[in-house]
C-alpha cells in the first residue's frame, strides 16, 4: 500500500473479488483492515503485539481468521540499546519516532520505552502522524539533545525513511532500524528478526491453510533467529567506529 492506508478498502475489494484464499499481510493496518473487511483467512507478520492490539484471542489459540509470526519487540529492546551504547558509548538518551496512528506502532513504542528505561536508558518519545511532524521531531531532538534515535518500522516511517538518512548524515546522530533492509538502504544499524526464516514460516501457515487447517487452529509464531546489520560505509560517514566485537558479532557488514 506504499504507506497509504486510505487505499486499503479498494485493495481487499479486488482481492474479495479475485476470490483469493489466502492473504499475507505486513504491518498491523493491513491486518486489522483485512480483518474488518474480509473473511478470507490472514497470515501476518511485521504486525505489532496481535494480541494486545486486539487482533487475535491469544498466540495459542488465535481464533478467527489471522495468524502468523508474532511480534517480540520487548525482548529485543534491551539488545537493541546494548548495541547502540557499543556504537555510541556516551549513550544516555534515546529518541524513539513512531506511527502514532498505529495502534500496533504504539504498542511497540511503550515496550521499546520500558526496556530502555530498565536499563537506565532515558527516553524521548517522539509520535508523527505526518511528513512535517519528522522535521518537528528532529528539531526536537537536537533541542533535547538525545544521543541517538530508534526508529520504530511501519510502512509510514519505513516509506520516509530518506529523510531520517538526511537527518542522521547532517547531525551525525546514530540511528537504530528495526528491519536490516533499511540498513541495506543507507541506515547505520539493525538487530531484527531473521526475515529469511520469518517469511519461511509464512510459506509453511499458508501451506497448511491451503491444505484445510483454520487460522484459528494455527498458533502464532515467534521468530528463532536475529540478525544484525551494520553499514560501514554509513559509520565512517557519521565518525562512529565500530567496535571490533560488533564486527565479529556482526550477521552482514555492508560497505
Amino acid at each position: 500500500m506504499e504507506g497509504q492506508p486510505d487505499r486499503l478498502p479498494r485493495l481487499l475489494d479486488e482481492l474479495a473479488a479475485s476470490k483469493v484464499e489466502v492473504i499475507v499481510a505486513a504491518g498491523y493496518l493491513p491486518v486489522l483492515a483485512a480483518k474488518q473487511r474480509t473473511t478470507i483467512p490472514v497470515v501476518a507478520f511485521n504486525a505489532g503485539d496481535p494480541v494486545r492490539s486486539g487482533l487475535v484471542s491469544s498466540l495459542a489459540r488465535p481464533g478467527g481468521s489471522i495468524t502468523g509470526i508474532s511480534d517480540v519487540s520487548a525482548e529485543l529492546t534491551p539488545k537493541r540499546m546494548d548495541l547502540l551504547r557499543q556504537i555510541a558509548p556516551q549513550l544516555r538518551r534515546v529518541a524513539i519516532i513512531w506511527n502514532i496512528n498505529d495502534l500496533s506502532m504504539t504498542l511497540r513504542y511503550e515496550a521499546s520505552e520500558s526496556g530502555a528505561k530498565a536499563l537506565g536508558i532515558s527516553i524521548q518519545p517522539l509520535p508523527v502522524r505526518t511528513i512535517a511532524d519528522f522535521e518537528q521531531a528532529f528539531a526536537s531532538i537536537l533541542r533535547e539533545k538525545s544521543d541517538a534515535v530508534l526508529l520504530v518500522a511501519d510502512g509510514f516511517t519505513i516509506s520516509n525513511r530518506k529523510l531520517v538518512f538526511d537527518f542522521a548524515t547532517a547531525h551525525r546522530m546514530p540511528i537504530m532500524y528495526e528491519l536490516d533492509f533499511i540498513v541495506r538502504d543507507g541506515g547505520l544499524i539493525s538487530y531484527a528478526p531473521d526475515l529469511e526464516e520469518s517469511l519461511d514460516r509464512v510459506a509453511h501457515l499458508v501451506d497448511r491453510i491451503l491444505k484445510g487447517t483454520k487460522p484459528a487452529e494455527l498458533p502464532f509464531e515467534q521468530p528463532t533467529r536475529f540478525r544484525l546489520a551494520i553499514n560501514l560505509k554509513t559509520a565512517k560517514g557519521l565518525g562512529l567506529r565500530v567496535p571490533p566485537a560488533l564486527l565479529v558479532a556482526a550477521d552482514e557488514l555492508i560497505e
